[in-house]
């Protein structure tokens, strides 16, 4: 394979045949030799009551699920960062965004192969998002991204009138794809729900508003909603799970400026603080370059790796560009998860567990870690409500690094809960 590529692909259990190919960082299609023989060794071990779900080489780790005995995905990745964990929750996440748009029944009941897969066409941009680079991590993290942004009060207020005013419950304030306020009942949707539901608006082209089809992956697999969404201002759409009512012209013409207009200012702050997720005002040592803080709680996060973009946009020769920051803090990440936190959480019927067999024979489990190398430090802290990841720079010396952590974790818990 070619270095930093991906291949994901989708098959027919029962038959083999290909249903889509999605690839990153590659010119080439795969074979239709090499497709048989991924699905073959799959099959086989299947054959003799053998679970295969990983492999690697010297320069590709190779992953496989089955879902409910009808879909198979394999994705292969020469991607440096790649490990079971990641690959595994991205094979999750390519599920359950078909299920999202298609529904569970096509998925499960497969009738006619060539229909179903122009029907999967619609998953695609979906689906690519996951393949791609970005400035958010829930994919990873299964939470929810989110912003702090200035004026939460008034933004929750007007969204809850908004989402009662459209005969529902469930409404959200999105900022490039970031979670700003949600309504209660919103929350009460699993975190991958809404992870999913975010990327689908974020991977959509930009329009003035719409009306989507979804389904639920765990709360309502075969039964649709509506999915509302409009554009505040580019860059903010607000979105209303609904039911057959109100009519989409109904919510566009009466409600969106009746109780967004007044807060355009407030809007459009939401952007200022996207990049960072959270104020200038919150405190950050200087030496932090990339933060993600969960709250395990409500399965929300806090992710980014300009802690402080005002300085960093002053100079032309930093140590580690934004693409170096985010494949570090996803790999100390995934280290971190896999060997030291493992994880109480699973979520779904086809979740595989994450964590190595590095915990077995110790008595407990980590509540720190840290690794160091020549461009970088990294320095992980799980807490009863949180998980902290800070990305340093390789000058702070390395005994401060606690400290800062906890100093981090009493800005974000106290002065600017989250």
């Amino acid at each position: 394979m070619e270095d930093s590529s991906v291949f994901l692909l989708c098959l027919a259990t029962s038959s083999g045949v290909p249903l889509y190919c999605r690839s990153k960082g590659s010119s080439r299609q795969l074979t239709f030799s090499v497709i048989g023989s991924l699905n073959g060794v799959h099959m086989f071990a299947s054959n003799q009551d053998v679970l295969l779900t990983s492999t690697c080489t010297d320069n590709t780790r190779v992953a496989w699920r089955a879902f409910h005995d009808s879909i198979t995905l394999i994705v292969m990745s020469s991607e440096s960062g790649a490990s079971d964990l990641s690959l595994n929750r991205l094979l999750e996440n390519v599920f359950n965004a078909m299920v999202l748009v298609i529904g569970l029944d096509d998925l499960v009941n497969i009738k006619n192969v060539e229909r179903l897969k122009k029907d999967l066409r619609a998953c695609y941009r979906l689906i690519d998002s996951f393949l791609l680079e970005t400035e958010k991590i829930g994919d990873l993290t299964q939470c929810v991204d989110c912003v702090i942004a200035y004026d939460v009060p008034i933004l929750q207020e007007c969204l809850d009138g908004f989402t009662q005013a459209a005969e529902s419950n469930f409404g959200c304030l999105m900022a490039g794809g970031k979670v700003v306020v949600a309504t209660e009942k919103w929350w009460r949707l699993s975190s991958q729900e809404v992870m999913l539901l975010c990327w689908l608006v974020s991977s959509l082209a930009p329009h003035s508003s719409r009306d989507y089809p979804v389904y639920l992956p765990q709360g309502s697999p075969t039964v649709p909603h509506r999915l509302l969404t409009f554009q505040l201002v580019p860059g903010v759409d607000v979105c209303v799970l609904c039911g057959p009512k109100p009519s989409l012209q109904k919510v566009e013409t009466e409600l969106v400026e009746r109780f967004w207009k007044p807060v355009h200012d407030p809007l459009k702050s939401c952007l200022r603080v996207q990049m960072r997720s959270f104020p200038a005002s919150v405190p950050l040592h200087h030496g932090i370059l990339g933060l993600l803080l969960i709250n395990r709680d409500m399965n929300k996060s806090l992710y980014t790796v300009q802690a402080h973009p005002m300085e960093e946009m002053q100079k032309t020769d930093l140590k580690l560009t934004l693409e170096q920051r985010r494949a570090t803090l996803h790999s100390f990440y995934t280290l971190a998860m896999s060997r030291y936190f493992p994880s109480e959480r699973t979520e779904g019927k086809n979740t595989l567990p994450s964590d190595e067999s590095f915990q077995c024979g110790f008595s407990h489990n980590a509540h720190q870690c840290y690794t160091v190398s020549s461009s970088c430090k990294c320095y992980g802290m799980k807490t009863d409500l949180h998980l902290l990841f800070l990305l340093f720079k390789p000058e702070v010396p390395t005994f401060s690094m606690r400290s800062i952590a906890n100093k981090t974790i009493a800005a974000f818990t106290k002065d600017f809960p989250f």
